[in-house]
């Protein structure tokens, strides 16, 4: 962590050494990350209702997952440049050097500018949130910042392991976006406009469903489609470990078979 952070600092230093290209891209990445939501609410012009979710509701969804998708990326996002890494020989000298791989690659071209997409979904969320008729309790104040949090600890399980596969794939970035940011334009909108098998694919298989499907549906008070029970809401937090494990020991596996380009 100590390494991850120096580097992280250094790369922050170099942004904000040029404030205005800062504000610029971070507002750039506000408005580029919002047109998916400006989608959403065209297509709410012309209907009532999507899966049987209104505006509110399918904002708060939304929000959720574009804020744990950023907090992600903002942390691990350049884990998908391995395969150029390893493609160009870069990753040699990050072997030599006296601090963990994974923390170079997670901090190397770190890019403060991604706040810009956390902040746009924050927007939408509280709006949802506010709009969508909640009906507030402890537990569903608690579970608002859990969701985004361990939400944002599966996506980052699933940049880990996209990173270990390209060990084997090489540069394979694509396949791994497949996954967080085609997993993230899915998790926008709500589970009833899917098939059954989807929704199950991504609950018990890949486990992206408990980014926000499973804890929204337990705040907007509305059933499972999976008759997964209330509690199940609150499990985000172990299931983010539990993907964690397996990611670990693929990065780790991935890492120990590595061989040189010879370059």
């Amino acid at each position: 962590m100590r390494g991850y952070g120096l580097i992280v600092a250094m790369w922050v230093r170099s942004t904000l050494a040029y404030r205005a290209s800062f504000l610029l891209a971070v507002v750039a990445s506000f408005l580029t990350s919002g047109l998916d939501f400006v989608a959403i609410y065209i297509m709410f012009r012309h209907v009532d209702g999507l899966g049987g979710f209104s505006l509110p509701e399918i904002a708060l969804l939304y929000g959720a997952t574009t804020v744990s998708l950023g907090l992600a990326d903002l942390v691990l996002g350049n884990s998908d440049r391995v395969g150029a890494l390893i493609r160009t020989g870069a990753l040699d000298t990050m072997l030599v050097r006296p601090v963990p791989v994974f923390a170079q690659v997670a901090a190397d071209r770190f890019a403060l500018r991604r706040v810009g997409r956390i902040s746009q979904g924050a927007v939408v969320l509280v709006w949802g949130l506010a709009a969508a008729g909640v009906d507030w309790t402890a537990a569903r104040v608690v579970l608002v910042p859990v969701m985004l949090v361990a939400g944002g600890g599966i996506f980052a399980a699933v940049f880990v392991l996209g990173a270990a596969f390209q060990f084997v794939a090489g540069d394979a970035a694509e396949v791994q976006n497949s996954f967080t940011y085609g997993g993230t334009t899915m998790l926008q909108y709500p589970p009833t406009v899917f098939a059954r098998e989807v929704v199950r694919g991504v609950t018990y298989v890949v486990p992206l469903a408990f980014v926000n499907w499973v804890p929204a549906l337990y705040l907007l008070g509305r059933p499972d489609p999976l008759g997964l029970p209330d509690w199940a809401a609150f499990v985000s937090p172990l299931v983010a470990l539990v993907a964690f494990v397996p990611a670990a020991f693929a990065w780790r596996a991935g890492l120990r078979a590595y061989r040189s380009t010879g370059s």
